[in-house]
């Protein structure tokens, strides 16, 4: 066993009172020859998973143009394998328990097309660094609520607990700017669908490594979002802001309506809150996890290889049409792409006495990046119940993986909801990395969406 394997055995072993930071000789493996600057391993796996090459930064072979939709290096490529019903078992310890529940309750629409595994994307140098200083200052503060460090990149490249691994996920390194015109679907159990559709913009200045904001600013995320679809939502508009550390405050929002011509303050939302149209997921579910961490208990629960939805540029093709994208019980399988890669796996469980739905949540992360490609979600009875995933592709606007559309499944009642569906978004498919003034999500700039 190396050297860093056993200091890593022992931080995980460690009560989380008595941690300390990172260290030296782990930190120092950072940017070598065994880990990559996010911690990732560079090696490949025995079973299939791709060594890291990080090639491509901002562009690839066949490249068309600087932005907008691109089928990405690896379109041409063949399923290795299918993944259903009748071979589950053959699969299973490489699937999750929700990609296990999804293939035994939709045994003739549900199914995996798993592809070459590759690692060939990189993040910039700027980002690089800020992990790197990460590793060295960065901590868990405000009884978990918070994080000290810098922006930019993830605060905890070698992770030594289960908060910090949230914490990753959380600043995962990502665009830190984005426009879009959406629809949203909601499928039920007898195959009816109820469509949205919203123009919406977002802008996460620590996400910008250029700048190196320290995690300890005000502010998270802003929003700007106008409903286009159901006609009864149409003309409705939000703004508002979230905090970077919840020791300060929580989200803060306001909204106009066409009907009344007022804006008014929203009431507090966030952990459970059920997400419009449809409630199909919580509010701290959005992209698979978000917000304040404190009403869990979070456990590092080492890597795993799994098969994990990866480099899905052609589900986000805006000249595929939505009706031969959303079918009943599930997105069509044959534009899903699955690679073989190694996960984090982060573990939340209630802490006792607080309340939320879920009282489990198991996350599947990246290695490469910290970002959430699965996570499935227990009641608080420990029943399997809900499970969801991102179809994330890579972005040569922004030179980091975007989210595309990202799916809500609900075992118990049969329904899913997909969002964030850019197909048939024309012109307005995914701008990413643009500046917006403040002024945009502000009560006032609500105000101004109905003149």
């Amino acid at each position: 066993m190396t050297t860093f394997l056993r200091l890593l055995l022992l931080l995980l072993a460690a009560p989380l009172a008595a941690l300390a930071k990172v260290p030296p000789e782990m930190a120092a493996e950072l940017d070598g020859p065994r880990l990559t600057c996010m911690g990732a391993e560079r090696a490949g796996s025995p079973g299939g998973v791709a060594p890291y090459t990080g090639k491509y930064l901002g562009s690839w072979p066949g490249m068309k143009q600087p932005h907008g939709y691109e089928p990405g290096p690896y379109a041409d490529e063949k399923p290795l394998l299918t993944i259903t019903a009748q071979n589950l078992a053959q699969h299973a310890a490489r699937l999750t328990q929700g990609q296990q529940e999804l293939l035994k309750k939709y045994p003739q629409a549900y199914r995996m097309l798993v592809y070459p595994s590759h690692r060939d994307f990189r993040l910039d140098d700027e980002a690089c660094a800020v992990a790197k200083k990460n590793a060295a200052v960065a901590e868990v503060v405000h009884e978990g609520k918070g994080v000290s460090g810098f922006g930019g990149a993830v605060p905890f490249p070698v992770p030594q607990n289960g908060l910090e691994g949230i914490w990753n996920i959380a600043l995962a390194r990502r665009a830190w700017s984005e426009s879009v015109t959406a629809h949203s679907a909601t499928v039920y159990a007898n195959g009816g669908i109820t469509w949205g559709k919203s123009r919406f913009v977002d802008m996460y200045p620590y996400g910008d490594s250029r700048k190196s904001m320290s995690l300890q600013e005000k502010v998270a995320a802003y929003f700007y979002i106008t409903y286009l679809l159901p006609e009864r939502d149409k003309g409705n508009t939000s703004v508002g802001f979230s905090p970077l550390d919840f020791s300060t405050g929580s989200l803060q929002a306001w909204a106009y309506s066409p009907g009344t011509r007022r804006v008014r303050q929203a009431p507090e939302v966030g952990f459970d809150y059920p997400v419009p149209p449809a409630g199909m997921h919580t509010s701290d579910e959005d992209t698979l996890w978000n917000g304040s961490p404190e009403r869990y208990e979070w456990k590092l629960a080492g890597k795993k290889e799994l098969y994990v939805p990866y480099h899905n540029f052609r589900v986000n093709d805006p000249a595929l049409k939505l009706k031969d994208l959303v079918k009943p019980s599930t997105l069509n399988p044959d534009y899903v792409r699955y690679e073989l890669h190694r996960v984090w796996v982060v573990e939340g469980r209630l802490r006792a006495g607080l309340r939320h739905v879920y009282g489990r949540r198991v996350i599947y992360a990246d290695e490469d990046t910290w970002l959430p490609l699965w996570a499935d979600h227990y009641g608080s009875r420990g029943e399997f119940w809900r499970t969801s995933f991102v179809n994330w592709f890579y972005s040569q606007e922004s030179s980091t993986f975007h989210r595309g559309v990202t799916v809500y499944h609900d075992l118990n009642s049969g329904a899913y909801e997909a969002t964030y569906l850019v197909n048939e978004a024309g012109k307005g498919w995914w701008r990413l990395n643009q500046k917006f003034p403040l002024s945009m999500f502000t009560p006032e700039a609500a105000a101004r969406s109905g003149h």
